[in-house]
């Protein structure tokens, strides 16, 4: 049994084993998960998964379907390896390797996460459109505005539907006998769907 014991998303970050690799914060995590529309039976692909927070999140909800975890980090593998250990899931597949040449051979997804592209955004886009399924989802998380352009791009060419928004999140932070508010850096969530 997992030490999370809860059906709604948004992990607190101090429950994942961390390192050096980049790790999607709760409150992200929370939205990129409303925005993938995920069922049980869902087949995942989460490109560059970094500490696997989302892969743990997807795995979760998707307890039925397939979470394919794929980082090109070798320390980011680690992580992602002990956090499936310490979530107790079954359902996760990690693959060590850079996309969009670690896509090859994997089956067709309902779903797909990219939180790092390497800068080949527009190569994985154009894979990860033969590989989904019809209805299927695409979210792409952004901390730059040529990431959020380009993505906003590609998929529109790929004939995707658009929804956009802009995550700011602000946290309280102890200091001393008072809480300072601390701004975290702005994340953009593009989520594309299949026009019908």
């Amino acid at each position: 049994m997992n030490n999370w014991q809860f059906q709604t998303p948004g992990i607190p970050d101090d429950y994942f084993i961390r390192g050096q690799v980049p790790m999607t914060k709760e409150e992200v995590r929370a939205l990129t998960i409303s925005k993938l529309r995920l069922k049980k039976d869902s087949i995942v692909y989460d490109i560059g998964a970094g500490t696997g927070s989302l892969t743990i999140e997807a795995g979760l909800i998707a307890n039925e379907g397939e979470v394919w975890s794929i980082e090109r980090k070798i320390e980011g593998i680690d992580l992602i390896e002990k956090n499936i250990n310490k979530f107790k899931l079954d359902n996760i597949n990690v693959i060590s390797g850079e996309a969009p040449q670690a896509l090859e051979g994997l089956p067709s997804a309902n779903r797909v996460i990219i939180g790092g592209s390497g800068g080949r955004l527009a190569e994985i886009l154009e894979i990860v459109d033969q590989n989904l399924k019809p209805e299927g989802r695409i979210v792409v998380n952004a901390i730059t505005l040529e990431t959020l352009l380009d993505a906003k791009q590609n998929l529109l060419d790929l004939n995707y539907e658009l929804d956009i928004v802009t995550v700011n999140i602000t946290r309280t932070k102890e200091v001393g006998d008072y809480y300072m508010l601390e701004g975290q850096n702005p994340v953009y969530i593009i989520a594309g769907e299949r026009r019908r």
